[in-house]
Order: C-alpha cells, then structure tokens, then sequence
C-alpha cells in the first residue's frame, strides 16, 4: 500500500510518502496502520511535533474515500494523511 503524507504529517514523517505491507500489521486496518507508522516514523516537524502528535488531528483517505480508524485496509492501494489545512 502507498502511504501520501501532506503538510505537518509529511514534515513530521520525514518522508513525502512511503509503501507498507498489509501483511506486517496484526490486522488489516487503518488504526493498526497508524499503530505501525507511529513507531516506524519518529521525525518531527520544526516546531517538535512528531507524526503521534499529529495523527489525532489528521483526516484519511483510502483510495480517496474519508474513512475512519476502524476501517478495513482489504483491497486499498492508498492511504492520505491529511492534517488540518490553514488558508482557503
């Protein structure tokens, strides 16, 4: 599965994007996957928050559908970690 990552979480990852195998999780769904990115990406953005601190905030997109932590990760191709927006 590709991994995106925007913003505060891709500053925080230290990455623009990286790939995960759903077989590594103990179970195939998006809070499993945030478990296992949580302990793998421990950057920070500038100001000291890590990818832990931001994904609370975060809004997720499978395959470009809002789903929510309990979600199934079966069949998904891509996962968005978008954090709150400023602007418009």
């Amino acid at each position: 599965m590709q991994i995106h990552f925007f913003a505060a979480a891709r500053a925080a990852a230290g990455v623009a994007e990286t790939q995960c195998q759903i077989s590594q999780l103990p179970e195939p769904t998006l809070a499993a996957l945030l478990n296992h990115l949580r302990q793998t990406l421990t950057g920070a953005t500038p100001s000291g928050q890590s990818l832990a601190d931001i994904l609370p905030q975060c809004s997720f997109l499978l395959d470009g559908r809002a789903s929510p932590a309990d979600a199934s990760l079966e069949g998904v191709q891509r996962l968005d970690v978008l954090p709150p927006f400023a602007g418009g």
